[in-house]
């Protein structure tokens, strides 16, 4: 089996998607609905538990969630006014049953269930630790040392015992977590990963993004700040500060590709970002052309953004299919070879004969734009100029986004004509990071702390990476055998 995603491959993915409901009826119902609009940040699995009041019932499996929650009797066996789910792709531990979340624990206190979005940086390093004082660990996942801190910690209530399990971890994490004395959501301090909150009639929803309020018919109430941590208990919300105050860094990635266009991030919509950064694109790099063209569908905004900005045409030079499923099994080198075409084919008719600009929203190892600047060549284009609407990918991300060991980046290794020369380009262009700030209504100075997080830009990692930092080569080789990135 291959891929019929051949553009969607080279991409920098996002772990997951969190989603959770306190006081809803059917409360598992309505997060199946929510995690089907976050299916975006995590497609390998998916799952959903719910508390009724005396116990904890959970569902997890491989595969999307239409495939898992699509039926009565899964929906009815997760009975209950709360609950939470996730959706996910690996970053942090192997692609199998036992990592998938929520993950779920008895503790002294009670059941404790836990969806995460991001990365524990420092995880490698608090498990040996945990491991060499006596604790079993269930799965490889990042998240299930923040289930053993929390049972280890000797405060007294669990809400203590949590705020301490979080003042133990380093790196990024946003989390929703069911207790049979409520529901728990909070963001790290320095609010790297997205979380929202919203309103449902009296229920309170939780989500990694509003589009996943708009589709179950929830109203937005406002973001979950860096460092809070909201408590829903007996039906009253309140919200506590425990960390020290910090200008917090959000994912800067998040505008350029995670969230989906219809989703608002940091109070802005994405779709609206995305095209300002199109239209920046054409402000910095401008090229004689008959077309834009965009890179399906991540590149889209940018590229009505550019086409608006420059004045050269938008069309739909790359046409995507819908109806094709995520795997395709090919019984050759020639079909494997044709398959690619299943999910996207350049329109021959408006493309022979035209010099063309595509628009894409980041370059990684650079496989996917060597593809897609063929299949224009293969198609009559006199001309294929390339333009990539974020800076150049230099770095790994340790913060919950698969990205490759950074040997294996194109932006880490060449430089722009060696990167133009690889892809076969008549010219290659990024927006740059000075660019990208404007499009975010923001100023980068080199003398202030960068507003969001960019380290895959810029190399500025807002936090220790104890793991890659402070673990002896020999160890970090045998704790990397857990690590799938």
């Amino acid at each position: 089996m291959i891929t019929t995603h051949p553009f969607d491959d080279d991409k920098l993915r996002e772990e997951c998607g969190i989603f959770g409901v306190w006081g809803a009826d059917t409360a598992s119902a309505v997060v199946a609905l929510g995690l089907h609009a976050l299916q975006h940040r995590g497609q390998e699995a998916a799952g959903i538990t719910s508390w009724d009041g005396n116990n904890f019932h959970s569902h997890r499996a491989m595969g999307h969630v239409a495939g898992n929650f699509d039926r009565d009797e899964i929906i009815n066996g997760l009975p209950g006014s709360v609950a939470c789910g996730h959706v996910r792709y690996a970053t942090t531990g192997e692609t199998s049953l036992r990592n998938v979340q929520p993950l779920f624990a008895d503790l002294a206190s009670g059941g404790f269930a836990i969806s995460h979005n991001g990365n524990i940086s420092n995880a490698m390093t608090v498990k040996r630790d945990l491991v060499r004082k006596g604790a079993i660990f269930q799965s490889t996942s990042d998240t299930e040392v923040i289930i053993h801190l929390v049972a280890t910690s000797t405060y007294r209530t669990l809400l203590d015992k949590f705020i301490d399990a979080l003042k133990q971890v380093e790196g990024a994490y946003s989390l929703i977590c069911l207790t049979p004395e409520g529901m728990i959501a909070c963001r790290d301090p320095l609010g790297i990963r997205p979380l929202v909150m919203g309103k449902l009639g009296d229920a309170y929803i939780f989500a990694s993004e509003t589009v996943a309020l708009d589709v179950v018919g929830a109203t937005y109430e406002r973001e979950i700040e860096p460092g809070e941590i909201v408590i829903v208990a007996r039906g009253e919300l309140r919200s506590i500060k425990p960390f020290s105050a910090i200008s917090p860094r959000p994912c800067i990635f998040e505008h350029v590709y995670f969230s989906r266009p219809d989703s608002i991030v940091d109070g802005s919509s994405v779709y609206s970002v995305r095209k300002a950064i199109g239209a920046q694109l054409a402000i910095e790099s401008p090229v004689r052309a008959d077309l834009v063209i965009p890179v399906p569908d991540s590149g889209t905004p940018a590229a009505i953004g550019y086409a608006q900005q420059s004045g050269i045409p938008f069309e739909l030079g790359i046409i995507r299919s819908h109806y094709v499923g995520r795997t395709f099994i090919q019984p050759g080198d020639q079909v494997r070879h044709l398959g690619v075409k299943l999910k996207h084919n350049a329109n021959r008719a408006l493309i022979t004969g035209k010099s063309v600009v595509l628009i894409d929203d980041s370059i990684v190892r650079g496989t996917t734009s060597l593809k897609i600047v063929q299949m224009m060549r293969d198609a009559g284009a006199t001309e294929v100029h390339l333009r990539i609407a974020s800076p150049p990918t230099r770095h790994s991300c340790f913060y919950g986004v698969d990205t490759p060991e950074r040997s294996k980046l194109l932006a880490a290794k060449h430089n722009l004509e060696e990167m133009r020369t690889f892809i076969h380009a008549d010219s290659l262009a990024f927006v740059s990071i000075d660019g990208l700030y404007k499009a975010l209504g923001e100023e980068r100075r080199a003398d202030i702390r960068p507003q969001f997080c960019d380290a895959c830009f810029t190399g500025d990692y807002p936090t220790r990476l104890t793991d890659q930092d402070e673990i002896a080569p020999e160890s970090q080789l045998s704790l990397l055998a857990e690590r799938v990135v």
